[in-house]
Protein backbone atom coordinates (compact mmCIF):
# COMPACT_ATOMS: atom_id res chain seq x y z
CA UNK A 1 0.00 0.00 0.00
CA UNK A 2 2.93 2.33 0.65
CA UNK A 3 3.63 2.92 -3.05
CA UNK A 4 0.28 4.47 -3.90
CA UNK A 5 0.60 7.94 -2.30
CA UNK A 6 4.24 8.16 -3.33
CA UNK A 7 3.32 7.67 -7.00
CA UNK A 8 0.81 10.53 -6.77
CA UNK A 9 3.49 12.84 -5.39
CA UNK A 10 6.05 11.73 -7.96
CA UNK A 11 3.73 12.05 -10.95
CA UNK A 12 1.59 15.05 -9.85
CA UNK A 13 -1.35 14.07 -12.09
CA UNK A 14 -3.53 16.88 -13.43
CA UNK A 15 -7.14 16.14 -12.51
CA UNK A 16 -10.13 17.72 -14.23
CA UNK A 17 -12.97 18.31 -11.79
CA UNK A 18 -16.53 19.08 -12.79
CA UNK A 19 -17.71 19.37 -9.24
CA UNK A 20 -20.11 21.26 -7.02
CA UNK A 21 -19.58 24.85 -5.96
CA UNK A 22 -20.09 24.06 -2.26
CA UNK A 23 -16.78 22.19 -2.02
CA UNK A 24 -14.83 23.14 -5.14
CA UNK A 25 -12.12 24.98 -3.17
CA UNK A 26 -11.65 22.06 -0.79
CA UNK A 27 -11.38 19.64 -3.71
CA UNK A 28 -8.67 21.80 -5.27
CA UNK A 29 -6.76 22.01 -2.00
CA UNK A 30 -6.99 18.29 -1.25
CA UNK A 31 -5.56 17.50 -4.68
CA UNK A 32 -2.67 19.88 -4.09
CA UNK A 33 -2.16 18.40 -0.62
CA UNK A 34 -1.96 14.80 -1.85
CA UNK A 35 0.47 15.74 -4.63
CA UNK A 36 -1.87 16.14 -7.58
CA UNK A 37 -2.86 19.22 -9.52
CA UNK A 38 -6.45 20.47 -9.95
CA UNK A 39 -8.25 22.16 -12.80
CA UNK A 40 -11.95 23.07 -12.74
CA UNK A 41 -13.74 23.57 -16.06
CA UNK A 42 -17.47 23.00 -16.43
CA UNK A 43 -18.36 24.91 -19.60
CA UNK A 44 -19.30 22.72 -22.56
CA UNK A 45 -17.12 24.79 -24.91
CA UNK A 46 -13.93 23.71 -23.15
CA UNK A 47 -14.82 20.55 -21.21
CA UNK A 48 -13.48 18.11 -23.80
CA UNK A 49 -10.35 20.15 -24.49
CA UNK A 50 -9.46 20.39 -20.81
CA UNK A 51 -10.17 16.70 -20.26
CA UNK A 52 -7.78 15.74 -23.03
CA UNK A 53 -4.98 17.59 -21.21
CA UNK A 54 -5.57 15.86 -17.89
CA UNK A 55 -4.71 12.47 -16.42
CA UNK A 56 -8.12 11.86 -14.82
CA UNK A 57 -11.67 13.20 -14.56
CA UNK A 58 -13.77 13.64 -11.41
CA UNK A 59 -17.53 14.19 -12.00
CA UNK A 60 -19.55 15.30 -8.97
CA UNK A 61 -23.29 16.04 -9.33
CA UNK A 62 -23.67 17.93 -6.06
CA UNK A 63 -24.97 21.19 -7.55
CA UNK A 64 -26.49 20.11 -10.83
CA UNK A 65 -27.81 22.51 -13.44
CA UNK A 66 -28.83 22.27 -17.07
CA UNK A 67 -25.64 24.03 -18.19
CA UNK A 68 -23.18 21.59 -16.65
CA UNK A 69 -24.87 18.26 -17.41
CA UNK A 70 -23.89 18.33 -21.13
CA UNK A 71 -20.34 19.24 -20.09
CA UNK A 72 -20.20 16.22 -17.77
CA UNK A 73 -21.31 13.91 -20.56
CA UNK A 74 -18.91 15.40 -23.11
CA UNK A 75 -15.96 15.32 -20.72
CA UNK A 76 -16.74 11.75 -19.65
CA UNK A 77 -16.85 10.50 -23.23
CA UNK A 78 -13.63 12.35 -24.06
CA UNK A 79 -11.87 10.82 -21.04
CA UNK A 80 -13.03 7.38 -22.18
CA UNK A 81 -11.63 8.04 -25.65
CA UNK A 82 -8.31 9.14 -24.11
CA UNK A 83 -8.14 6.12 -21.82
CA UNK A 84 -8.19 8.26 -18.67
CA UNK A 85 -9.79 7.12 -15.40
CA UNK A 86 -13.19 8.66 -14.67
CA UNK A 87 -14.90 8.83 -11.28
CA UNK A 88 -18.57 9.50 -10.54
CA UNK A 89 -19.67 10.99 -7.22
CA UNK A 90 -23.51 10.75 -7.35
CA UNK A 91 -24.16 13.32 -4.61
CA UNK A 92 -27.79 13.24 -3.52
CA UNK A 93 -28.87 10.50 -5.94
CA UNK A 94 -32.29 9.39 -4.74
CA UNK A 95 -33.12 12.81 -3.29
CA UNK A 96 -34.57 14.26 -6.49
CA UNK A 97 -35.56 13.05 -9.93
CA UNK A 98 -33.00 15.35 -11.60
CA UNK A 99 -30.10 13.94 -9.60
CA UNK A 100 -31.13 10.32 -9.96
CA UNK A 101 -31.90 10.53 -13.69
CA UNK A 102 -28.69 12.45 -14.39
CA UNK A 103 -26.59 9.87 -12.56
CA UNK A 104 -28.33 7.09 -14.47
CA UNK A 105 -27.73 8.87 -17.79
CA UNK A 106 -24.06 9.31 -16.96
CA UNK A 107 -23.77 5.63 -16.09
CA UNK A 108 -25.40 4.71 -19.39
CA UNK A 109 -23.24 6.93 -21.61
CA UNK A 110 -19.88 7.08 -19.80
CA UNK A 111 -17.65 4.19 -18.71
CA UNK A 112 -16.62 4.90 -15.13
CA UNK A 113 -13.47 3.55 -13.50
CA UNK A 114 -14.88 4.19 -10.03
CA UNK A 115 -18.10 5.29 -8.35
CA UNK A 116 -17.95 6.72 -4.82
CA UNK A 117 -20.87 7.65 -2.65
CA UNK A 118 -22.61 7.04 0.64
CA UNK A 119 -24.75 3.95 1.08
CA UNK A 120 -28.04 5.67 0.24
CA UNK A 121 -26.67 7.18 -2.98
CA UNK A 122 -25.26 3.86 -4.14
CA UNK A 123 -28.47 2.06 -3.19
CA UNK A 124 -30.49 4.60 -5.20
CA UNK A 125 -28.43 3.79 -8.29
CA UNK A 126 -28.17 0.05 -7.68
CA UNK A 127 -31.81 -0.54 -6.83
CA UNK A 128 -33.51 2.33 -8.62
CA UNK A 129 -34.80 3.94 -5.44
CA UNK A 130 -33.46 5.70 -2.39
CA UNK A 131 -34.08 7.24 1.00
CA UNK A 132 -31.32 9.83 0.77
CA UNK A 133 -31.70 12.62 3.33
CA UNK A 134 -30.58 15.52 1.17
CA UNK A 135 -26.98 14.63 0.36
CA UNK A 136 -26.52 12.55 3.53
CA UNK A 137 -27.04 8.82 3.96
CA UNK A 138 -30.28 7.78 5.61
CA UNK A 139 -29.76 6.19 9.02
CA UNK A 140 -31.87 3.21 7.94
CA UNK A 141 -29.28 2.41 5.25
CA UNK A 142 -26.24 2.57 7.55
CA UNK A 143 -23.63 -0.15 7.05
CA UNK A 144 -22.99 -1.94 10.33
CA UNK A 145 -21.57 -5.31 11.24
CA UNK A 146 -25.14 -6.66 11.19
CA UNK A 147 -25.90 -5.34 7.68
CA UNK A 148 -22.42 -5.73 6.17
CA UNK A 149 -23.10 -9.00 4.31
CA UNK A 150 -26.26 -7.70 2.65
CA UNK A 151 -24.60 -4.38 1.75
CA UNK A 152 -21.61 -6.22 0.32
CA UNK A 153 -23.84 -8.42 -1.83
CA UNK A 154 -25.70 -5.59 -3.54
CA UNK A 155 -22.58 -3.41 -3.81
CA UNK A 156 -20.70 -6.26 -5.46
CA UNK A 157 -23.57 -6.84 -7.86
CA UNK A 158 -23.62 -3.12 -8.74
CA UNK A 159 -19.87 -3.18 -9.40
CA UNK A 160 -20.26 -6.15 -11.73
CA UNK A 161 -23.16 -4.46 -13.53
CA UNK A 162 -21.31 -1.17 -14.08
CA UNK A 163 -17.79 -2.54 -14.53
CA UNK A 164 -16.57 0.10 -12.06
CA UNK A 165 -14.88 -0.09 -8.69
CA UNK A 166 -17.61 0.92 -6.24
CA UNK A 167 -16.66 2.65 -2.98
CA UNK A 168 -19.35 3.00 -0.32
CA UNK A 169 -18.07 5.32 2.39
CA UNK A 170 -19.42 5.91 5.87
CA UNK A 171 -18.73 4.59 9.36
CA UNK A 172 -17.62 1.36 7.65
CA UNK A 173 -16.20 1.70 4.14
CA UNK A 174 -16.54 -0.90 1.39
CA UNK A 175 -14.52 -0.92 -1.84
CA UNK A 176 -15.23 -3.61 -4.43
CA UNK A 177 -14.79 -4.51 -8.08
CA UNK A 178 -17.41 -7.25 -7.83
CA UNK A 179 -14.87 -10.00 -7.25
CA UNK A 180 -12.92 -8.75 -4.23
CA UNK A 181 -13.86 -6.35 -1.47
CA UNK A 182 -12.00 -4.24 1.04
CA UNK A 183 -13.80 -3.52 4.31
CA UNK A 184 -12.08 -0.46 5.79
CA UNK A 185 -12.46 0.87 9.32
CA UNK A 186 -10.42 4.06 9.28
CA UNK A 187 -11.87 7.52 9.91
CA UNK A 188 -13.47 9.51 12.71
CA UNK A 189 -17.13 10.46 13.42
CA UNK A 190 -16.25 14.17 13.31
CA UNK A 191 -15.68 13.88 9.57
CA UNK A 192 -19.47 14.07 9.28
CA UNK A 193 -19.32 17.59 10.74
CA UNK A 194 -17.35 18.92 7.77
CA UNK A 195 -19.14 19.57 4.49
CA UNK A 196 -17.25 18.01 1.63
CA UNK A 197 -15.07 15.27 3.08
CA UNK A 198 -16.70 12.89 0.60
CA UNK A 199 -16.17 15.30 -2.28
CA UNK A 200 -12.54 15.74 -1.28
CA UNK A 201 -12.11 11.97 -1.14
CA UNK A 202 -13.54 11.58 -4.64
CA UNK A 203 -11.02 14.09 -6.00
CA UNK A 204 -8.19 12.30 -4.18
CA UNK A 205 -9.33 8.89 -5.44
CA UNK A 206 -9.16 10.21 -9.00
CA UNK A 207 -5.54 11.26 -8.45
CA UNK A 208 -4.71 7.85 -7.00
CA UNK A 209 -6.33 6.16 -10.01
CA UNK A 210 -4.43 8.36 -12.45
CA UNK A 211 -1.07 7.72 -10.78
CA UNK A 212 -1.63 3.99 -10.28
CA UNK A 213 -2.99 2.59 -13.57
CA UNK A 214 -3.73 -1.10 -13.86
CA UNK A 215 -4.84 -1.62 -10.25
CA UNK A 216 -8.02 0.44 -9.76
CA UNK A 217 -9.41 -1.62 -6.86
CA UNK A 218 -6.25 -1.29 -4.83
CA UNK A 219 -5.79 2.39 -5.73
CA UNK A 220 -9.30 3.26 -4.55
CA UNK A 221 -8.85 1.26 -1.34
CA UNK A 222 -5.54 3.01 -0.65
CA UNK A 223 -7.11 6.46 -1.10
CA UNK A 224 -10.05 5.59 1.17
CA UNK A 225 -7.67 4.32 3.86
CA UNK A 226 -5.50 7.42 3.51
CA UNK A 227 -8.43 9.80 3.93
CA UNK A 228 -9.68 7.88 6.96
CA UNK A 229 -6.27 7.98 8.60
CA UNK A 230 -6.10 11.73 7.95
CA UNK A 231 -9.47 12.13 9.67
CA UNK A 232 -8.08 10.32 12.72
CA UNK A 233 -4.86 12.30 12.77
CA UNK A 234 -6.71 15.59 12.31
CA UNK A 235 -8.93 14.89 15.33
CA UNK A 236 -5.90 14.09 17.48
CA UNK A 237 -4.53 17.60 16.73
CA UNK A 238 -7.64 19.51 17.80
CA UNK A 239 -7.30 21.88 20.74
CA UNK A 240 -10.22 22.21 23.19
CA UNK A 241 -11.16 25.60 21.69
CA UNK A 242 -11.24 24.33 18.11
CA UNK A 243 -14.20 22.93 16.17
CA UNK A 244 -15.12 21.74 12.71
CA UNK A 245 -13.45 24.63 10.85
CA UNK A 246 -10.06 23.84 12.37
CA UNK A 247 -10.74 20.13 11.89
CA UNK A 248 -11.20 20.69 8.14
CA UNK A 249 -7.82 22.43 7.95
CA UNK A 250 -6.17 19.69 9.98
CA UNK A 251 -7.52 17.09 7.52
CA UNK A 252 -5.94 18.93 4.59
CA UNK A 253 -2.67 19.25 6.53
CA UNK A 254 -2.73 15.52 7.31
CA UNK A 255 -3.23 14.70 3.62
CA UNK A 256 -0.28 16.96 2.80
CA UNK A 257 1.92 14.95 5.19
CA UNK A 258 0.56 11.52 4.22
CA UNK A 259 3.27 9.19 2.99
CA UNK A 260 3.63 5.52 2.27
CA UNK A 261 4.92 4.62 5.72
CA UNK A 262 2.06 6.38 7.48
CA UNK A 263 -0.50 4.74 5.20
CA UNK A 264 1.00 1.29 5.63
CA UNK A 265 1.09 1.61 9.40
CA UNK A 266 -2.35 3.14 9.90
CA UNK A 267 -4.57 1.36 7.37
CA UNK A 268 -7.20 -0.82 9.03
CA UNK A 269 -8.85 -3.14 6.54
CA UNK A 270 -9.66 -6.71 5.69
CA UNK A 271 -9.86 -8.04 2.17
CA UNK A 272 -12.53 -10.52 1.15
CA UNK A 273 -13.39 -12.57 -1.90
CA UNK A 274 -17.01 -12.25 -3.03
CA UNK A 275 -18.52 -15.68 -3.62
CA UNK A 276 -21.13 -16.46 -6.29
CA UNK A 277 -23.89 -16.50 -3.67
CA UNK A 278 -22.97 -12.99 -2.50
CA UNK A 279 -21.23 -14.05 0.72
CA UNK A 280 -17.72 -12.89 1.67
CA UNK A 281 -14.74 -15.17 2.24
CA UNK A 282 -11.70 -13.69 3.95
CA UNK A 283 -8.58 -13.43 1.77
CA UNK A 284 -5.77 -14.00 4.22
CA UNK A 285 -2.50 -12.15 3.88
CA UNK A 286 -3.48 -10.00 0.91
CA UNK A 287 -2.52 -6.34 0.88
CA UNK A 288 -3.43 -3.63 -1.65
Amino acid sequence: MAAFPERVKNQAPLIHNITNYVTVNDCANILLACGGSPIMADDLQEAEEITSLCAGLNINIGTLNQRTIPAMLAAGKKANACGHPVLLDPVGAGASRLRTETAEKLLKEVRFTAIRGNISEIKALALGMGTTRGVDADSMDAVTDDTLDAAAAFTGAFARKTGAVVAVTGAVDMVTDGSDMYVIRNGHPMMRKVTGTGCMLSAMITAYLAANPGCPLDAVAAAVCAMGICGERAFSRLNPEEGNAAYRNHIIDAVYHMDGKTLEKGAEFRKYRLEADGTMALSEGEQP
